[in-house]
């Protein structure tokens, strides 16, 4: 309880914000429906930014069987590129950490989205499996905004609220990865039934909103956005010492606790990652569903982000308060290990309806699962935030694809149903490694704290 009360102190002579905020001026409530400058309009204009980064990123899948049939892809050539997706998110979630902590998260993100915006167009333009294998790969760095979202939260908001800002932003960030597998497959319908054009056009035409879409969030974030409460980003100074790249970096990377983080964070929301790029695709083949009807199934995956990551950063924050950091560890090896035992489910069931309901308590868990993830990222390291929350973020990515390249790559000789279980048991293994994450100051899930009396600003420039 002691990270809570030491990071939420109020501001009572403070009348600038129309929000309560503690003494670094960082918000101490979160109301998710107001539009209040700068901690709100922040959050808004961070979880837009990365909907519409998974919106394009995801944007594939739902059309996979029609652009399978017209490039004449194998499923080796399928695998091969829902891979590359997920790698170049890894090196560009690495390198968005140090960004931020540089440059600011709002000029890192709305920089990455308008590069990578006709990235997104060009995708009308494949004409072969290594171009489209290419067009992924590239397409797949977008999704380093979130670091930058996580980022851009744990700027806005104090430790007392920062689980829910961060669960809030990133879950309903990550319903345009089901909102996209519900949107394509009816704007692909509209134009082939609506307008008599051609299969083989109209999936290309229908890559140009995606496109515009990602490209206006980010000139948002530029002209709207603000990186801090007082103003926009200057890097702090200190002990009269100014930080450059290199300290901030090696600061971060030695910090163990990152590099469990990403572990843990690479099966939950690496896991949740997988599943969007091939639920779709496992319904329509097993199910023999249309591809309307896999395409709706899919998204209500993804969808479920919208209450389900609040609900993990709501928890975070809870137990934070009644428990401390043990309550937050705890909660998460909890959520995570159930969410690894209803994959294992989800693999076995053999009726359509059932493996419908089994996803959706999975989708509810593993989406928590990375919630809870970051309601602890802020508390590892105040210097090198930016680092911490790449590493963690690099996990996620660097998850997808160990699951994706063992178990969906068109290589392995176990079926779909078989591989989803086995992804379960990993999620339960590789979630035992949060047992070892301990803070001096706040202790770990079975011990308590060994230095209580650390200045506070001390200990996250230290630690």
């Amino acid at each position: 309880m002691e990270e809570e009360q030491s990071q939420s102190k109020i501001d009572h002579s403070s009348n600038n914000f129309s929000i309560a905020v503690d003494y670094d001026h960082k918000a101490t409530v979160f109301r998710p429906f107001s539009l209040s400058s700068p901690h709100m309009r922040a959050f808004h204009l961070a979880w837009l930014s990365l909907f519409s980064c998974f919106f394009s990123t995801f944007a594939i899948p739902p059309l996979l069987e029609v652009i399978r049939k017209d490039l004449n892809l194998t499923q080796t050539d399928i695998g091969t590129a829902g891979i590359a997706s997920f790698i170049g998110s890894i090196f560009s979630r690495l390198a968005m950490g140090p960004a931020c902590d540089v440059f600011g998260p709002r000029v890192a993100s709305a920089t990455l989205s308008l590069l990578t915006a006709p990235v997104v167009l060009s995708t009308s333009l494949i004409s072969s499996a290594k171009s489209f294998i290419l067009v992924r790969f590239l397409i797949g760095f977008s999704l380093a905004n979130f670091v930058a979202s996580q980022f851009w939260m744990s700027s806005m908001f104090s430790g007392c609220t920062v689980g829910l800002a961060n669960g809030f932003a990133a879950g309903w960030a990550n319903v345009g990865s089901g909102v996209t597998q519900l949107v394509m497959p009816l704007v692909y319908t509209m134009f082939t039934t609506s307008f008599n054009i051609p299969s083989f056009i109209s999936w290309r035409i229908a890559f140009i909103f995606p496109a515009i879409f990602q490209a206006a969030t980010a000139i948002l974030v530029l002209v709207y956005g603000q990186d801090l409460p007082d103003g926009n980003y200057k890097r702090k100074i200190t002990n009269n010492q100014s930080e450059n790249f290199c300290s901030v970096l090696f600061n971060g990377l030695k910090n163990y606790r990152g590099w469990i983080l990403g572990l843990t964070y690479g099966f939950c929301f690496g896991v949740e990652l997988t599943t969007d790029n091939i639920i779709a695709a496992y319904f329509y083949d097993r199910f023999h569903v249309n591809i309307e009807m896999a395409g709706a199934i899919a998204a209500s995956f993804g969808l479920a982000n919208c209450v389900s990551r609040p609900v993990g950063g709501i928890i975070s924050d809870k137990m934070g308060k009644r428990f401390g950091m043990r309550g937050r560890l705890w909660s998460l090896w909890a959520v995570q290990t159930v969410a690894g035992l209803m994959c294992v489910l989800l693999g076995r069931v053999n009726t359509i309806w059932a493996s419908v309901l089994v996803m959706a308590c999975f989708s509810l868990f593993v989406q928590a699962a990375s919630g809870l993830t970051f309601g602890i990222v802020p508390f590892v390291s105040k210097r090198s935030l930016g680092v911490i929350s790449g590493m963690t973020g690099s996990g996620g990515t660097f998850g997808a694809v160990i699951t994706q390249l063992l178990l969906f790559s068109g290589s392995t000789k176990f079926s779909t149903q078989t591989s989803i279980s086995i992804m379960g048991l990993m999620m339960i293994v590789f979630t035992l490694p949060i047992t070892l994450v301990y803070f001096p100051k706040w202790g770990g899930m079975f011990c308590g704290p060994s230095n209580i009396d650390e200045d506070d600003e001390n200990y996250h420039l230290l630690h």
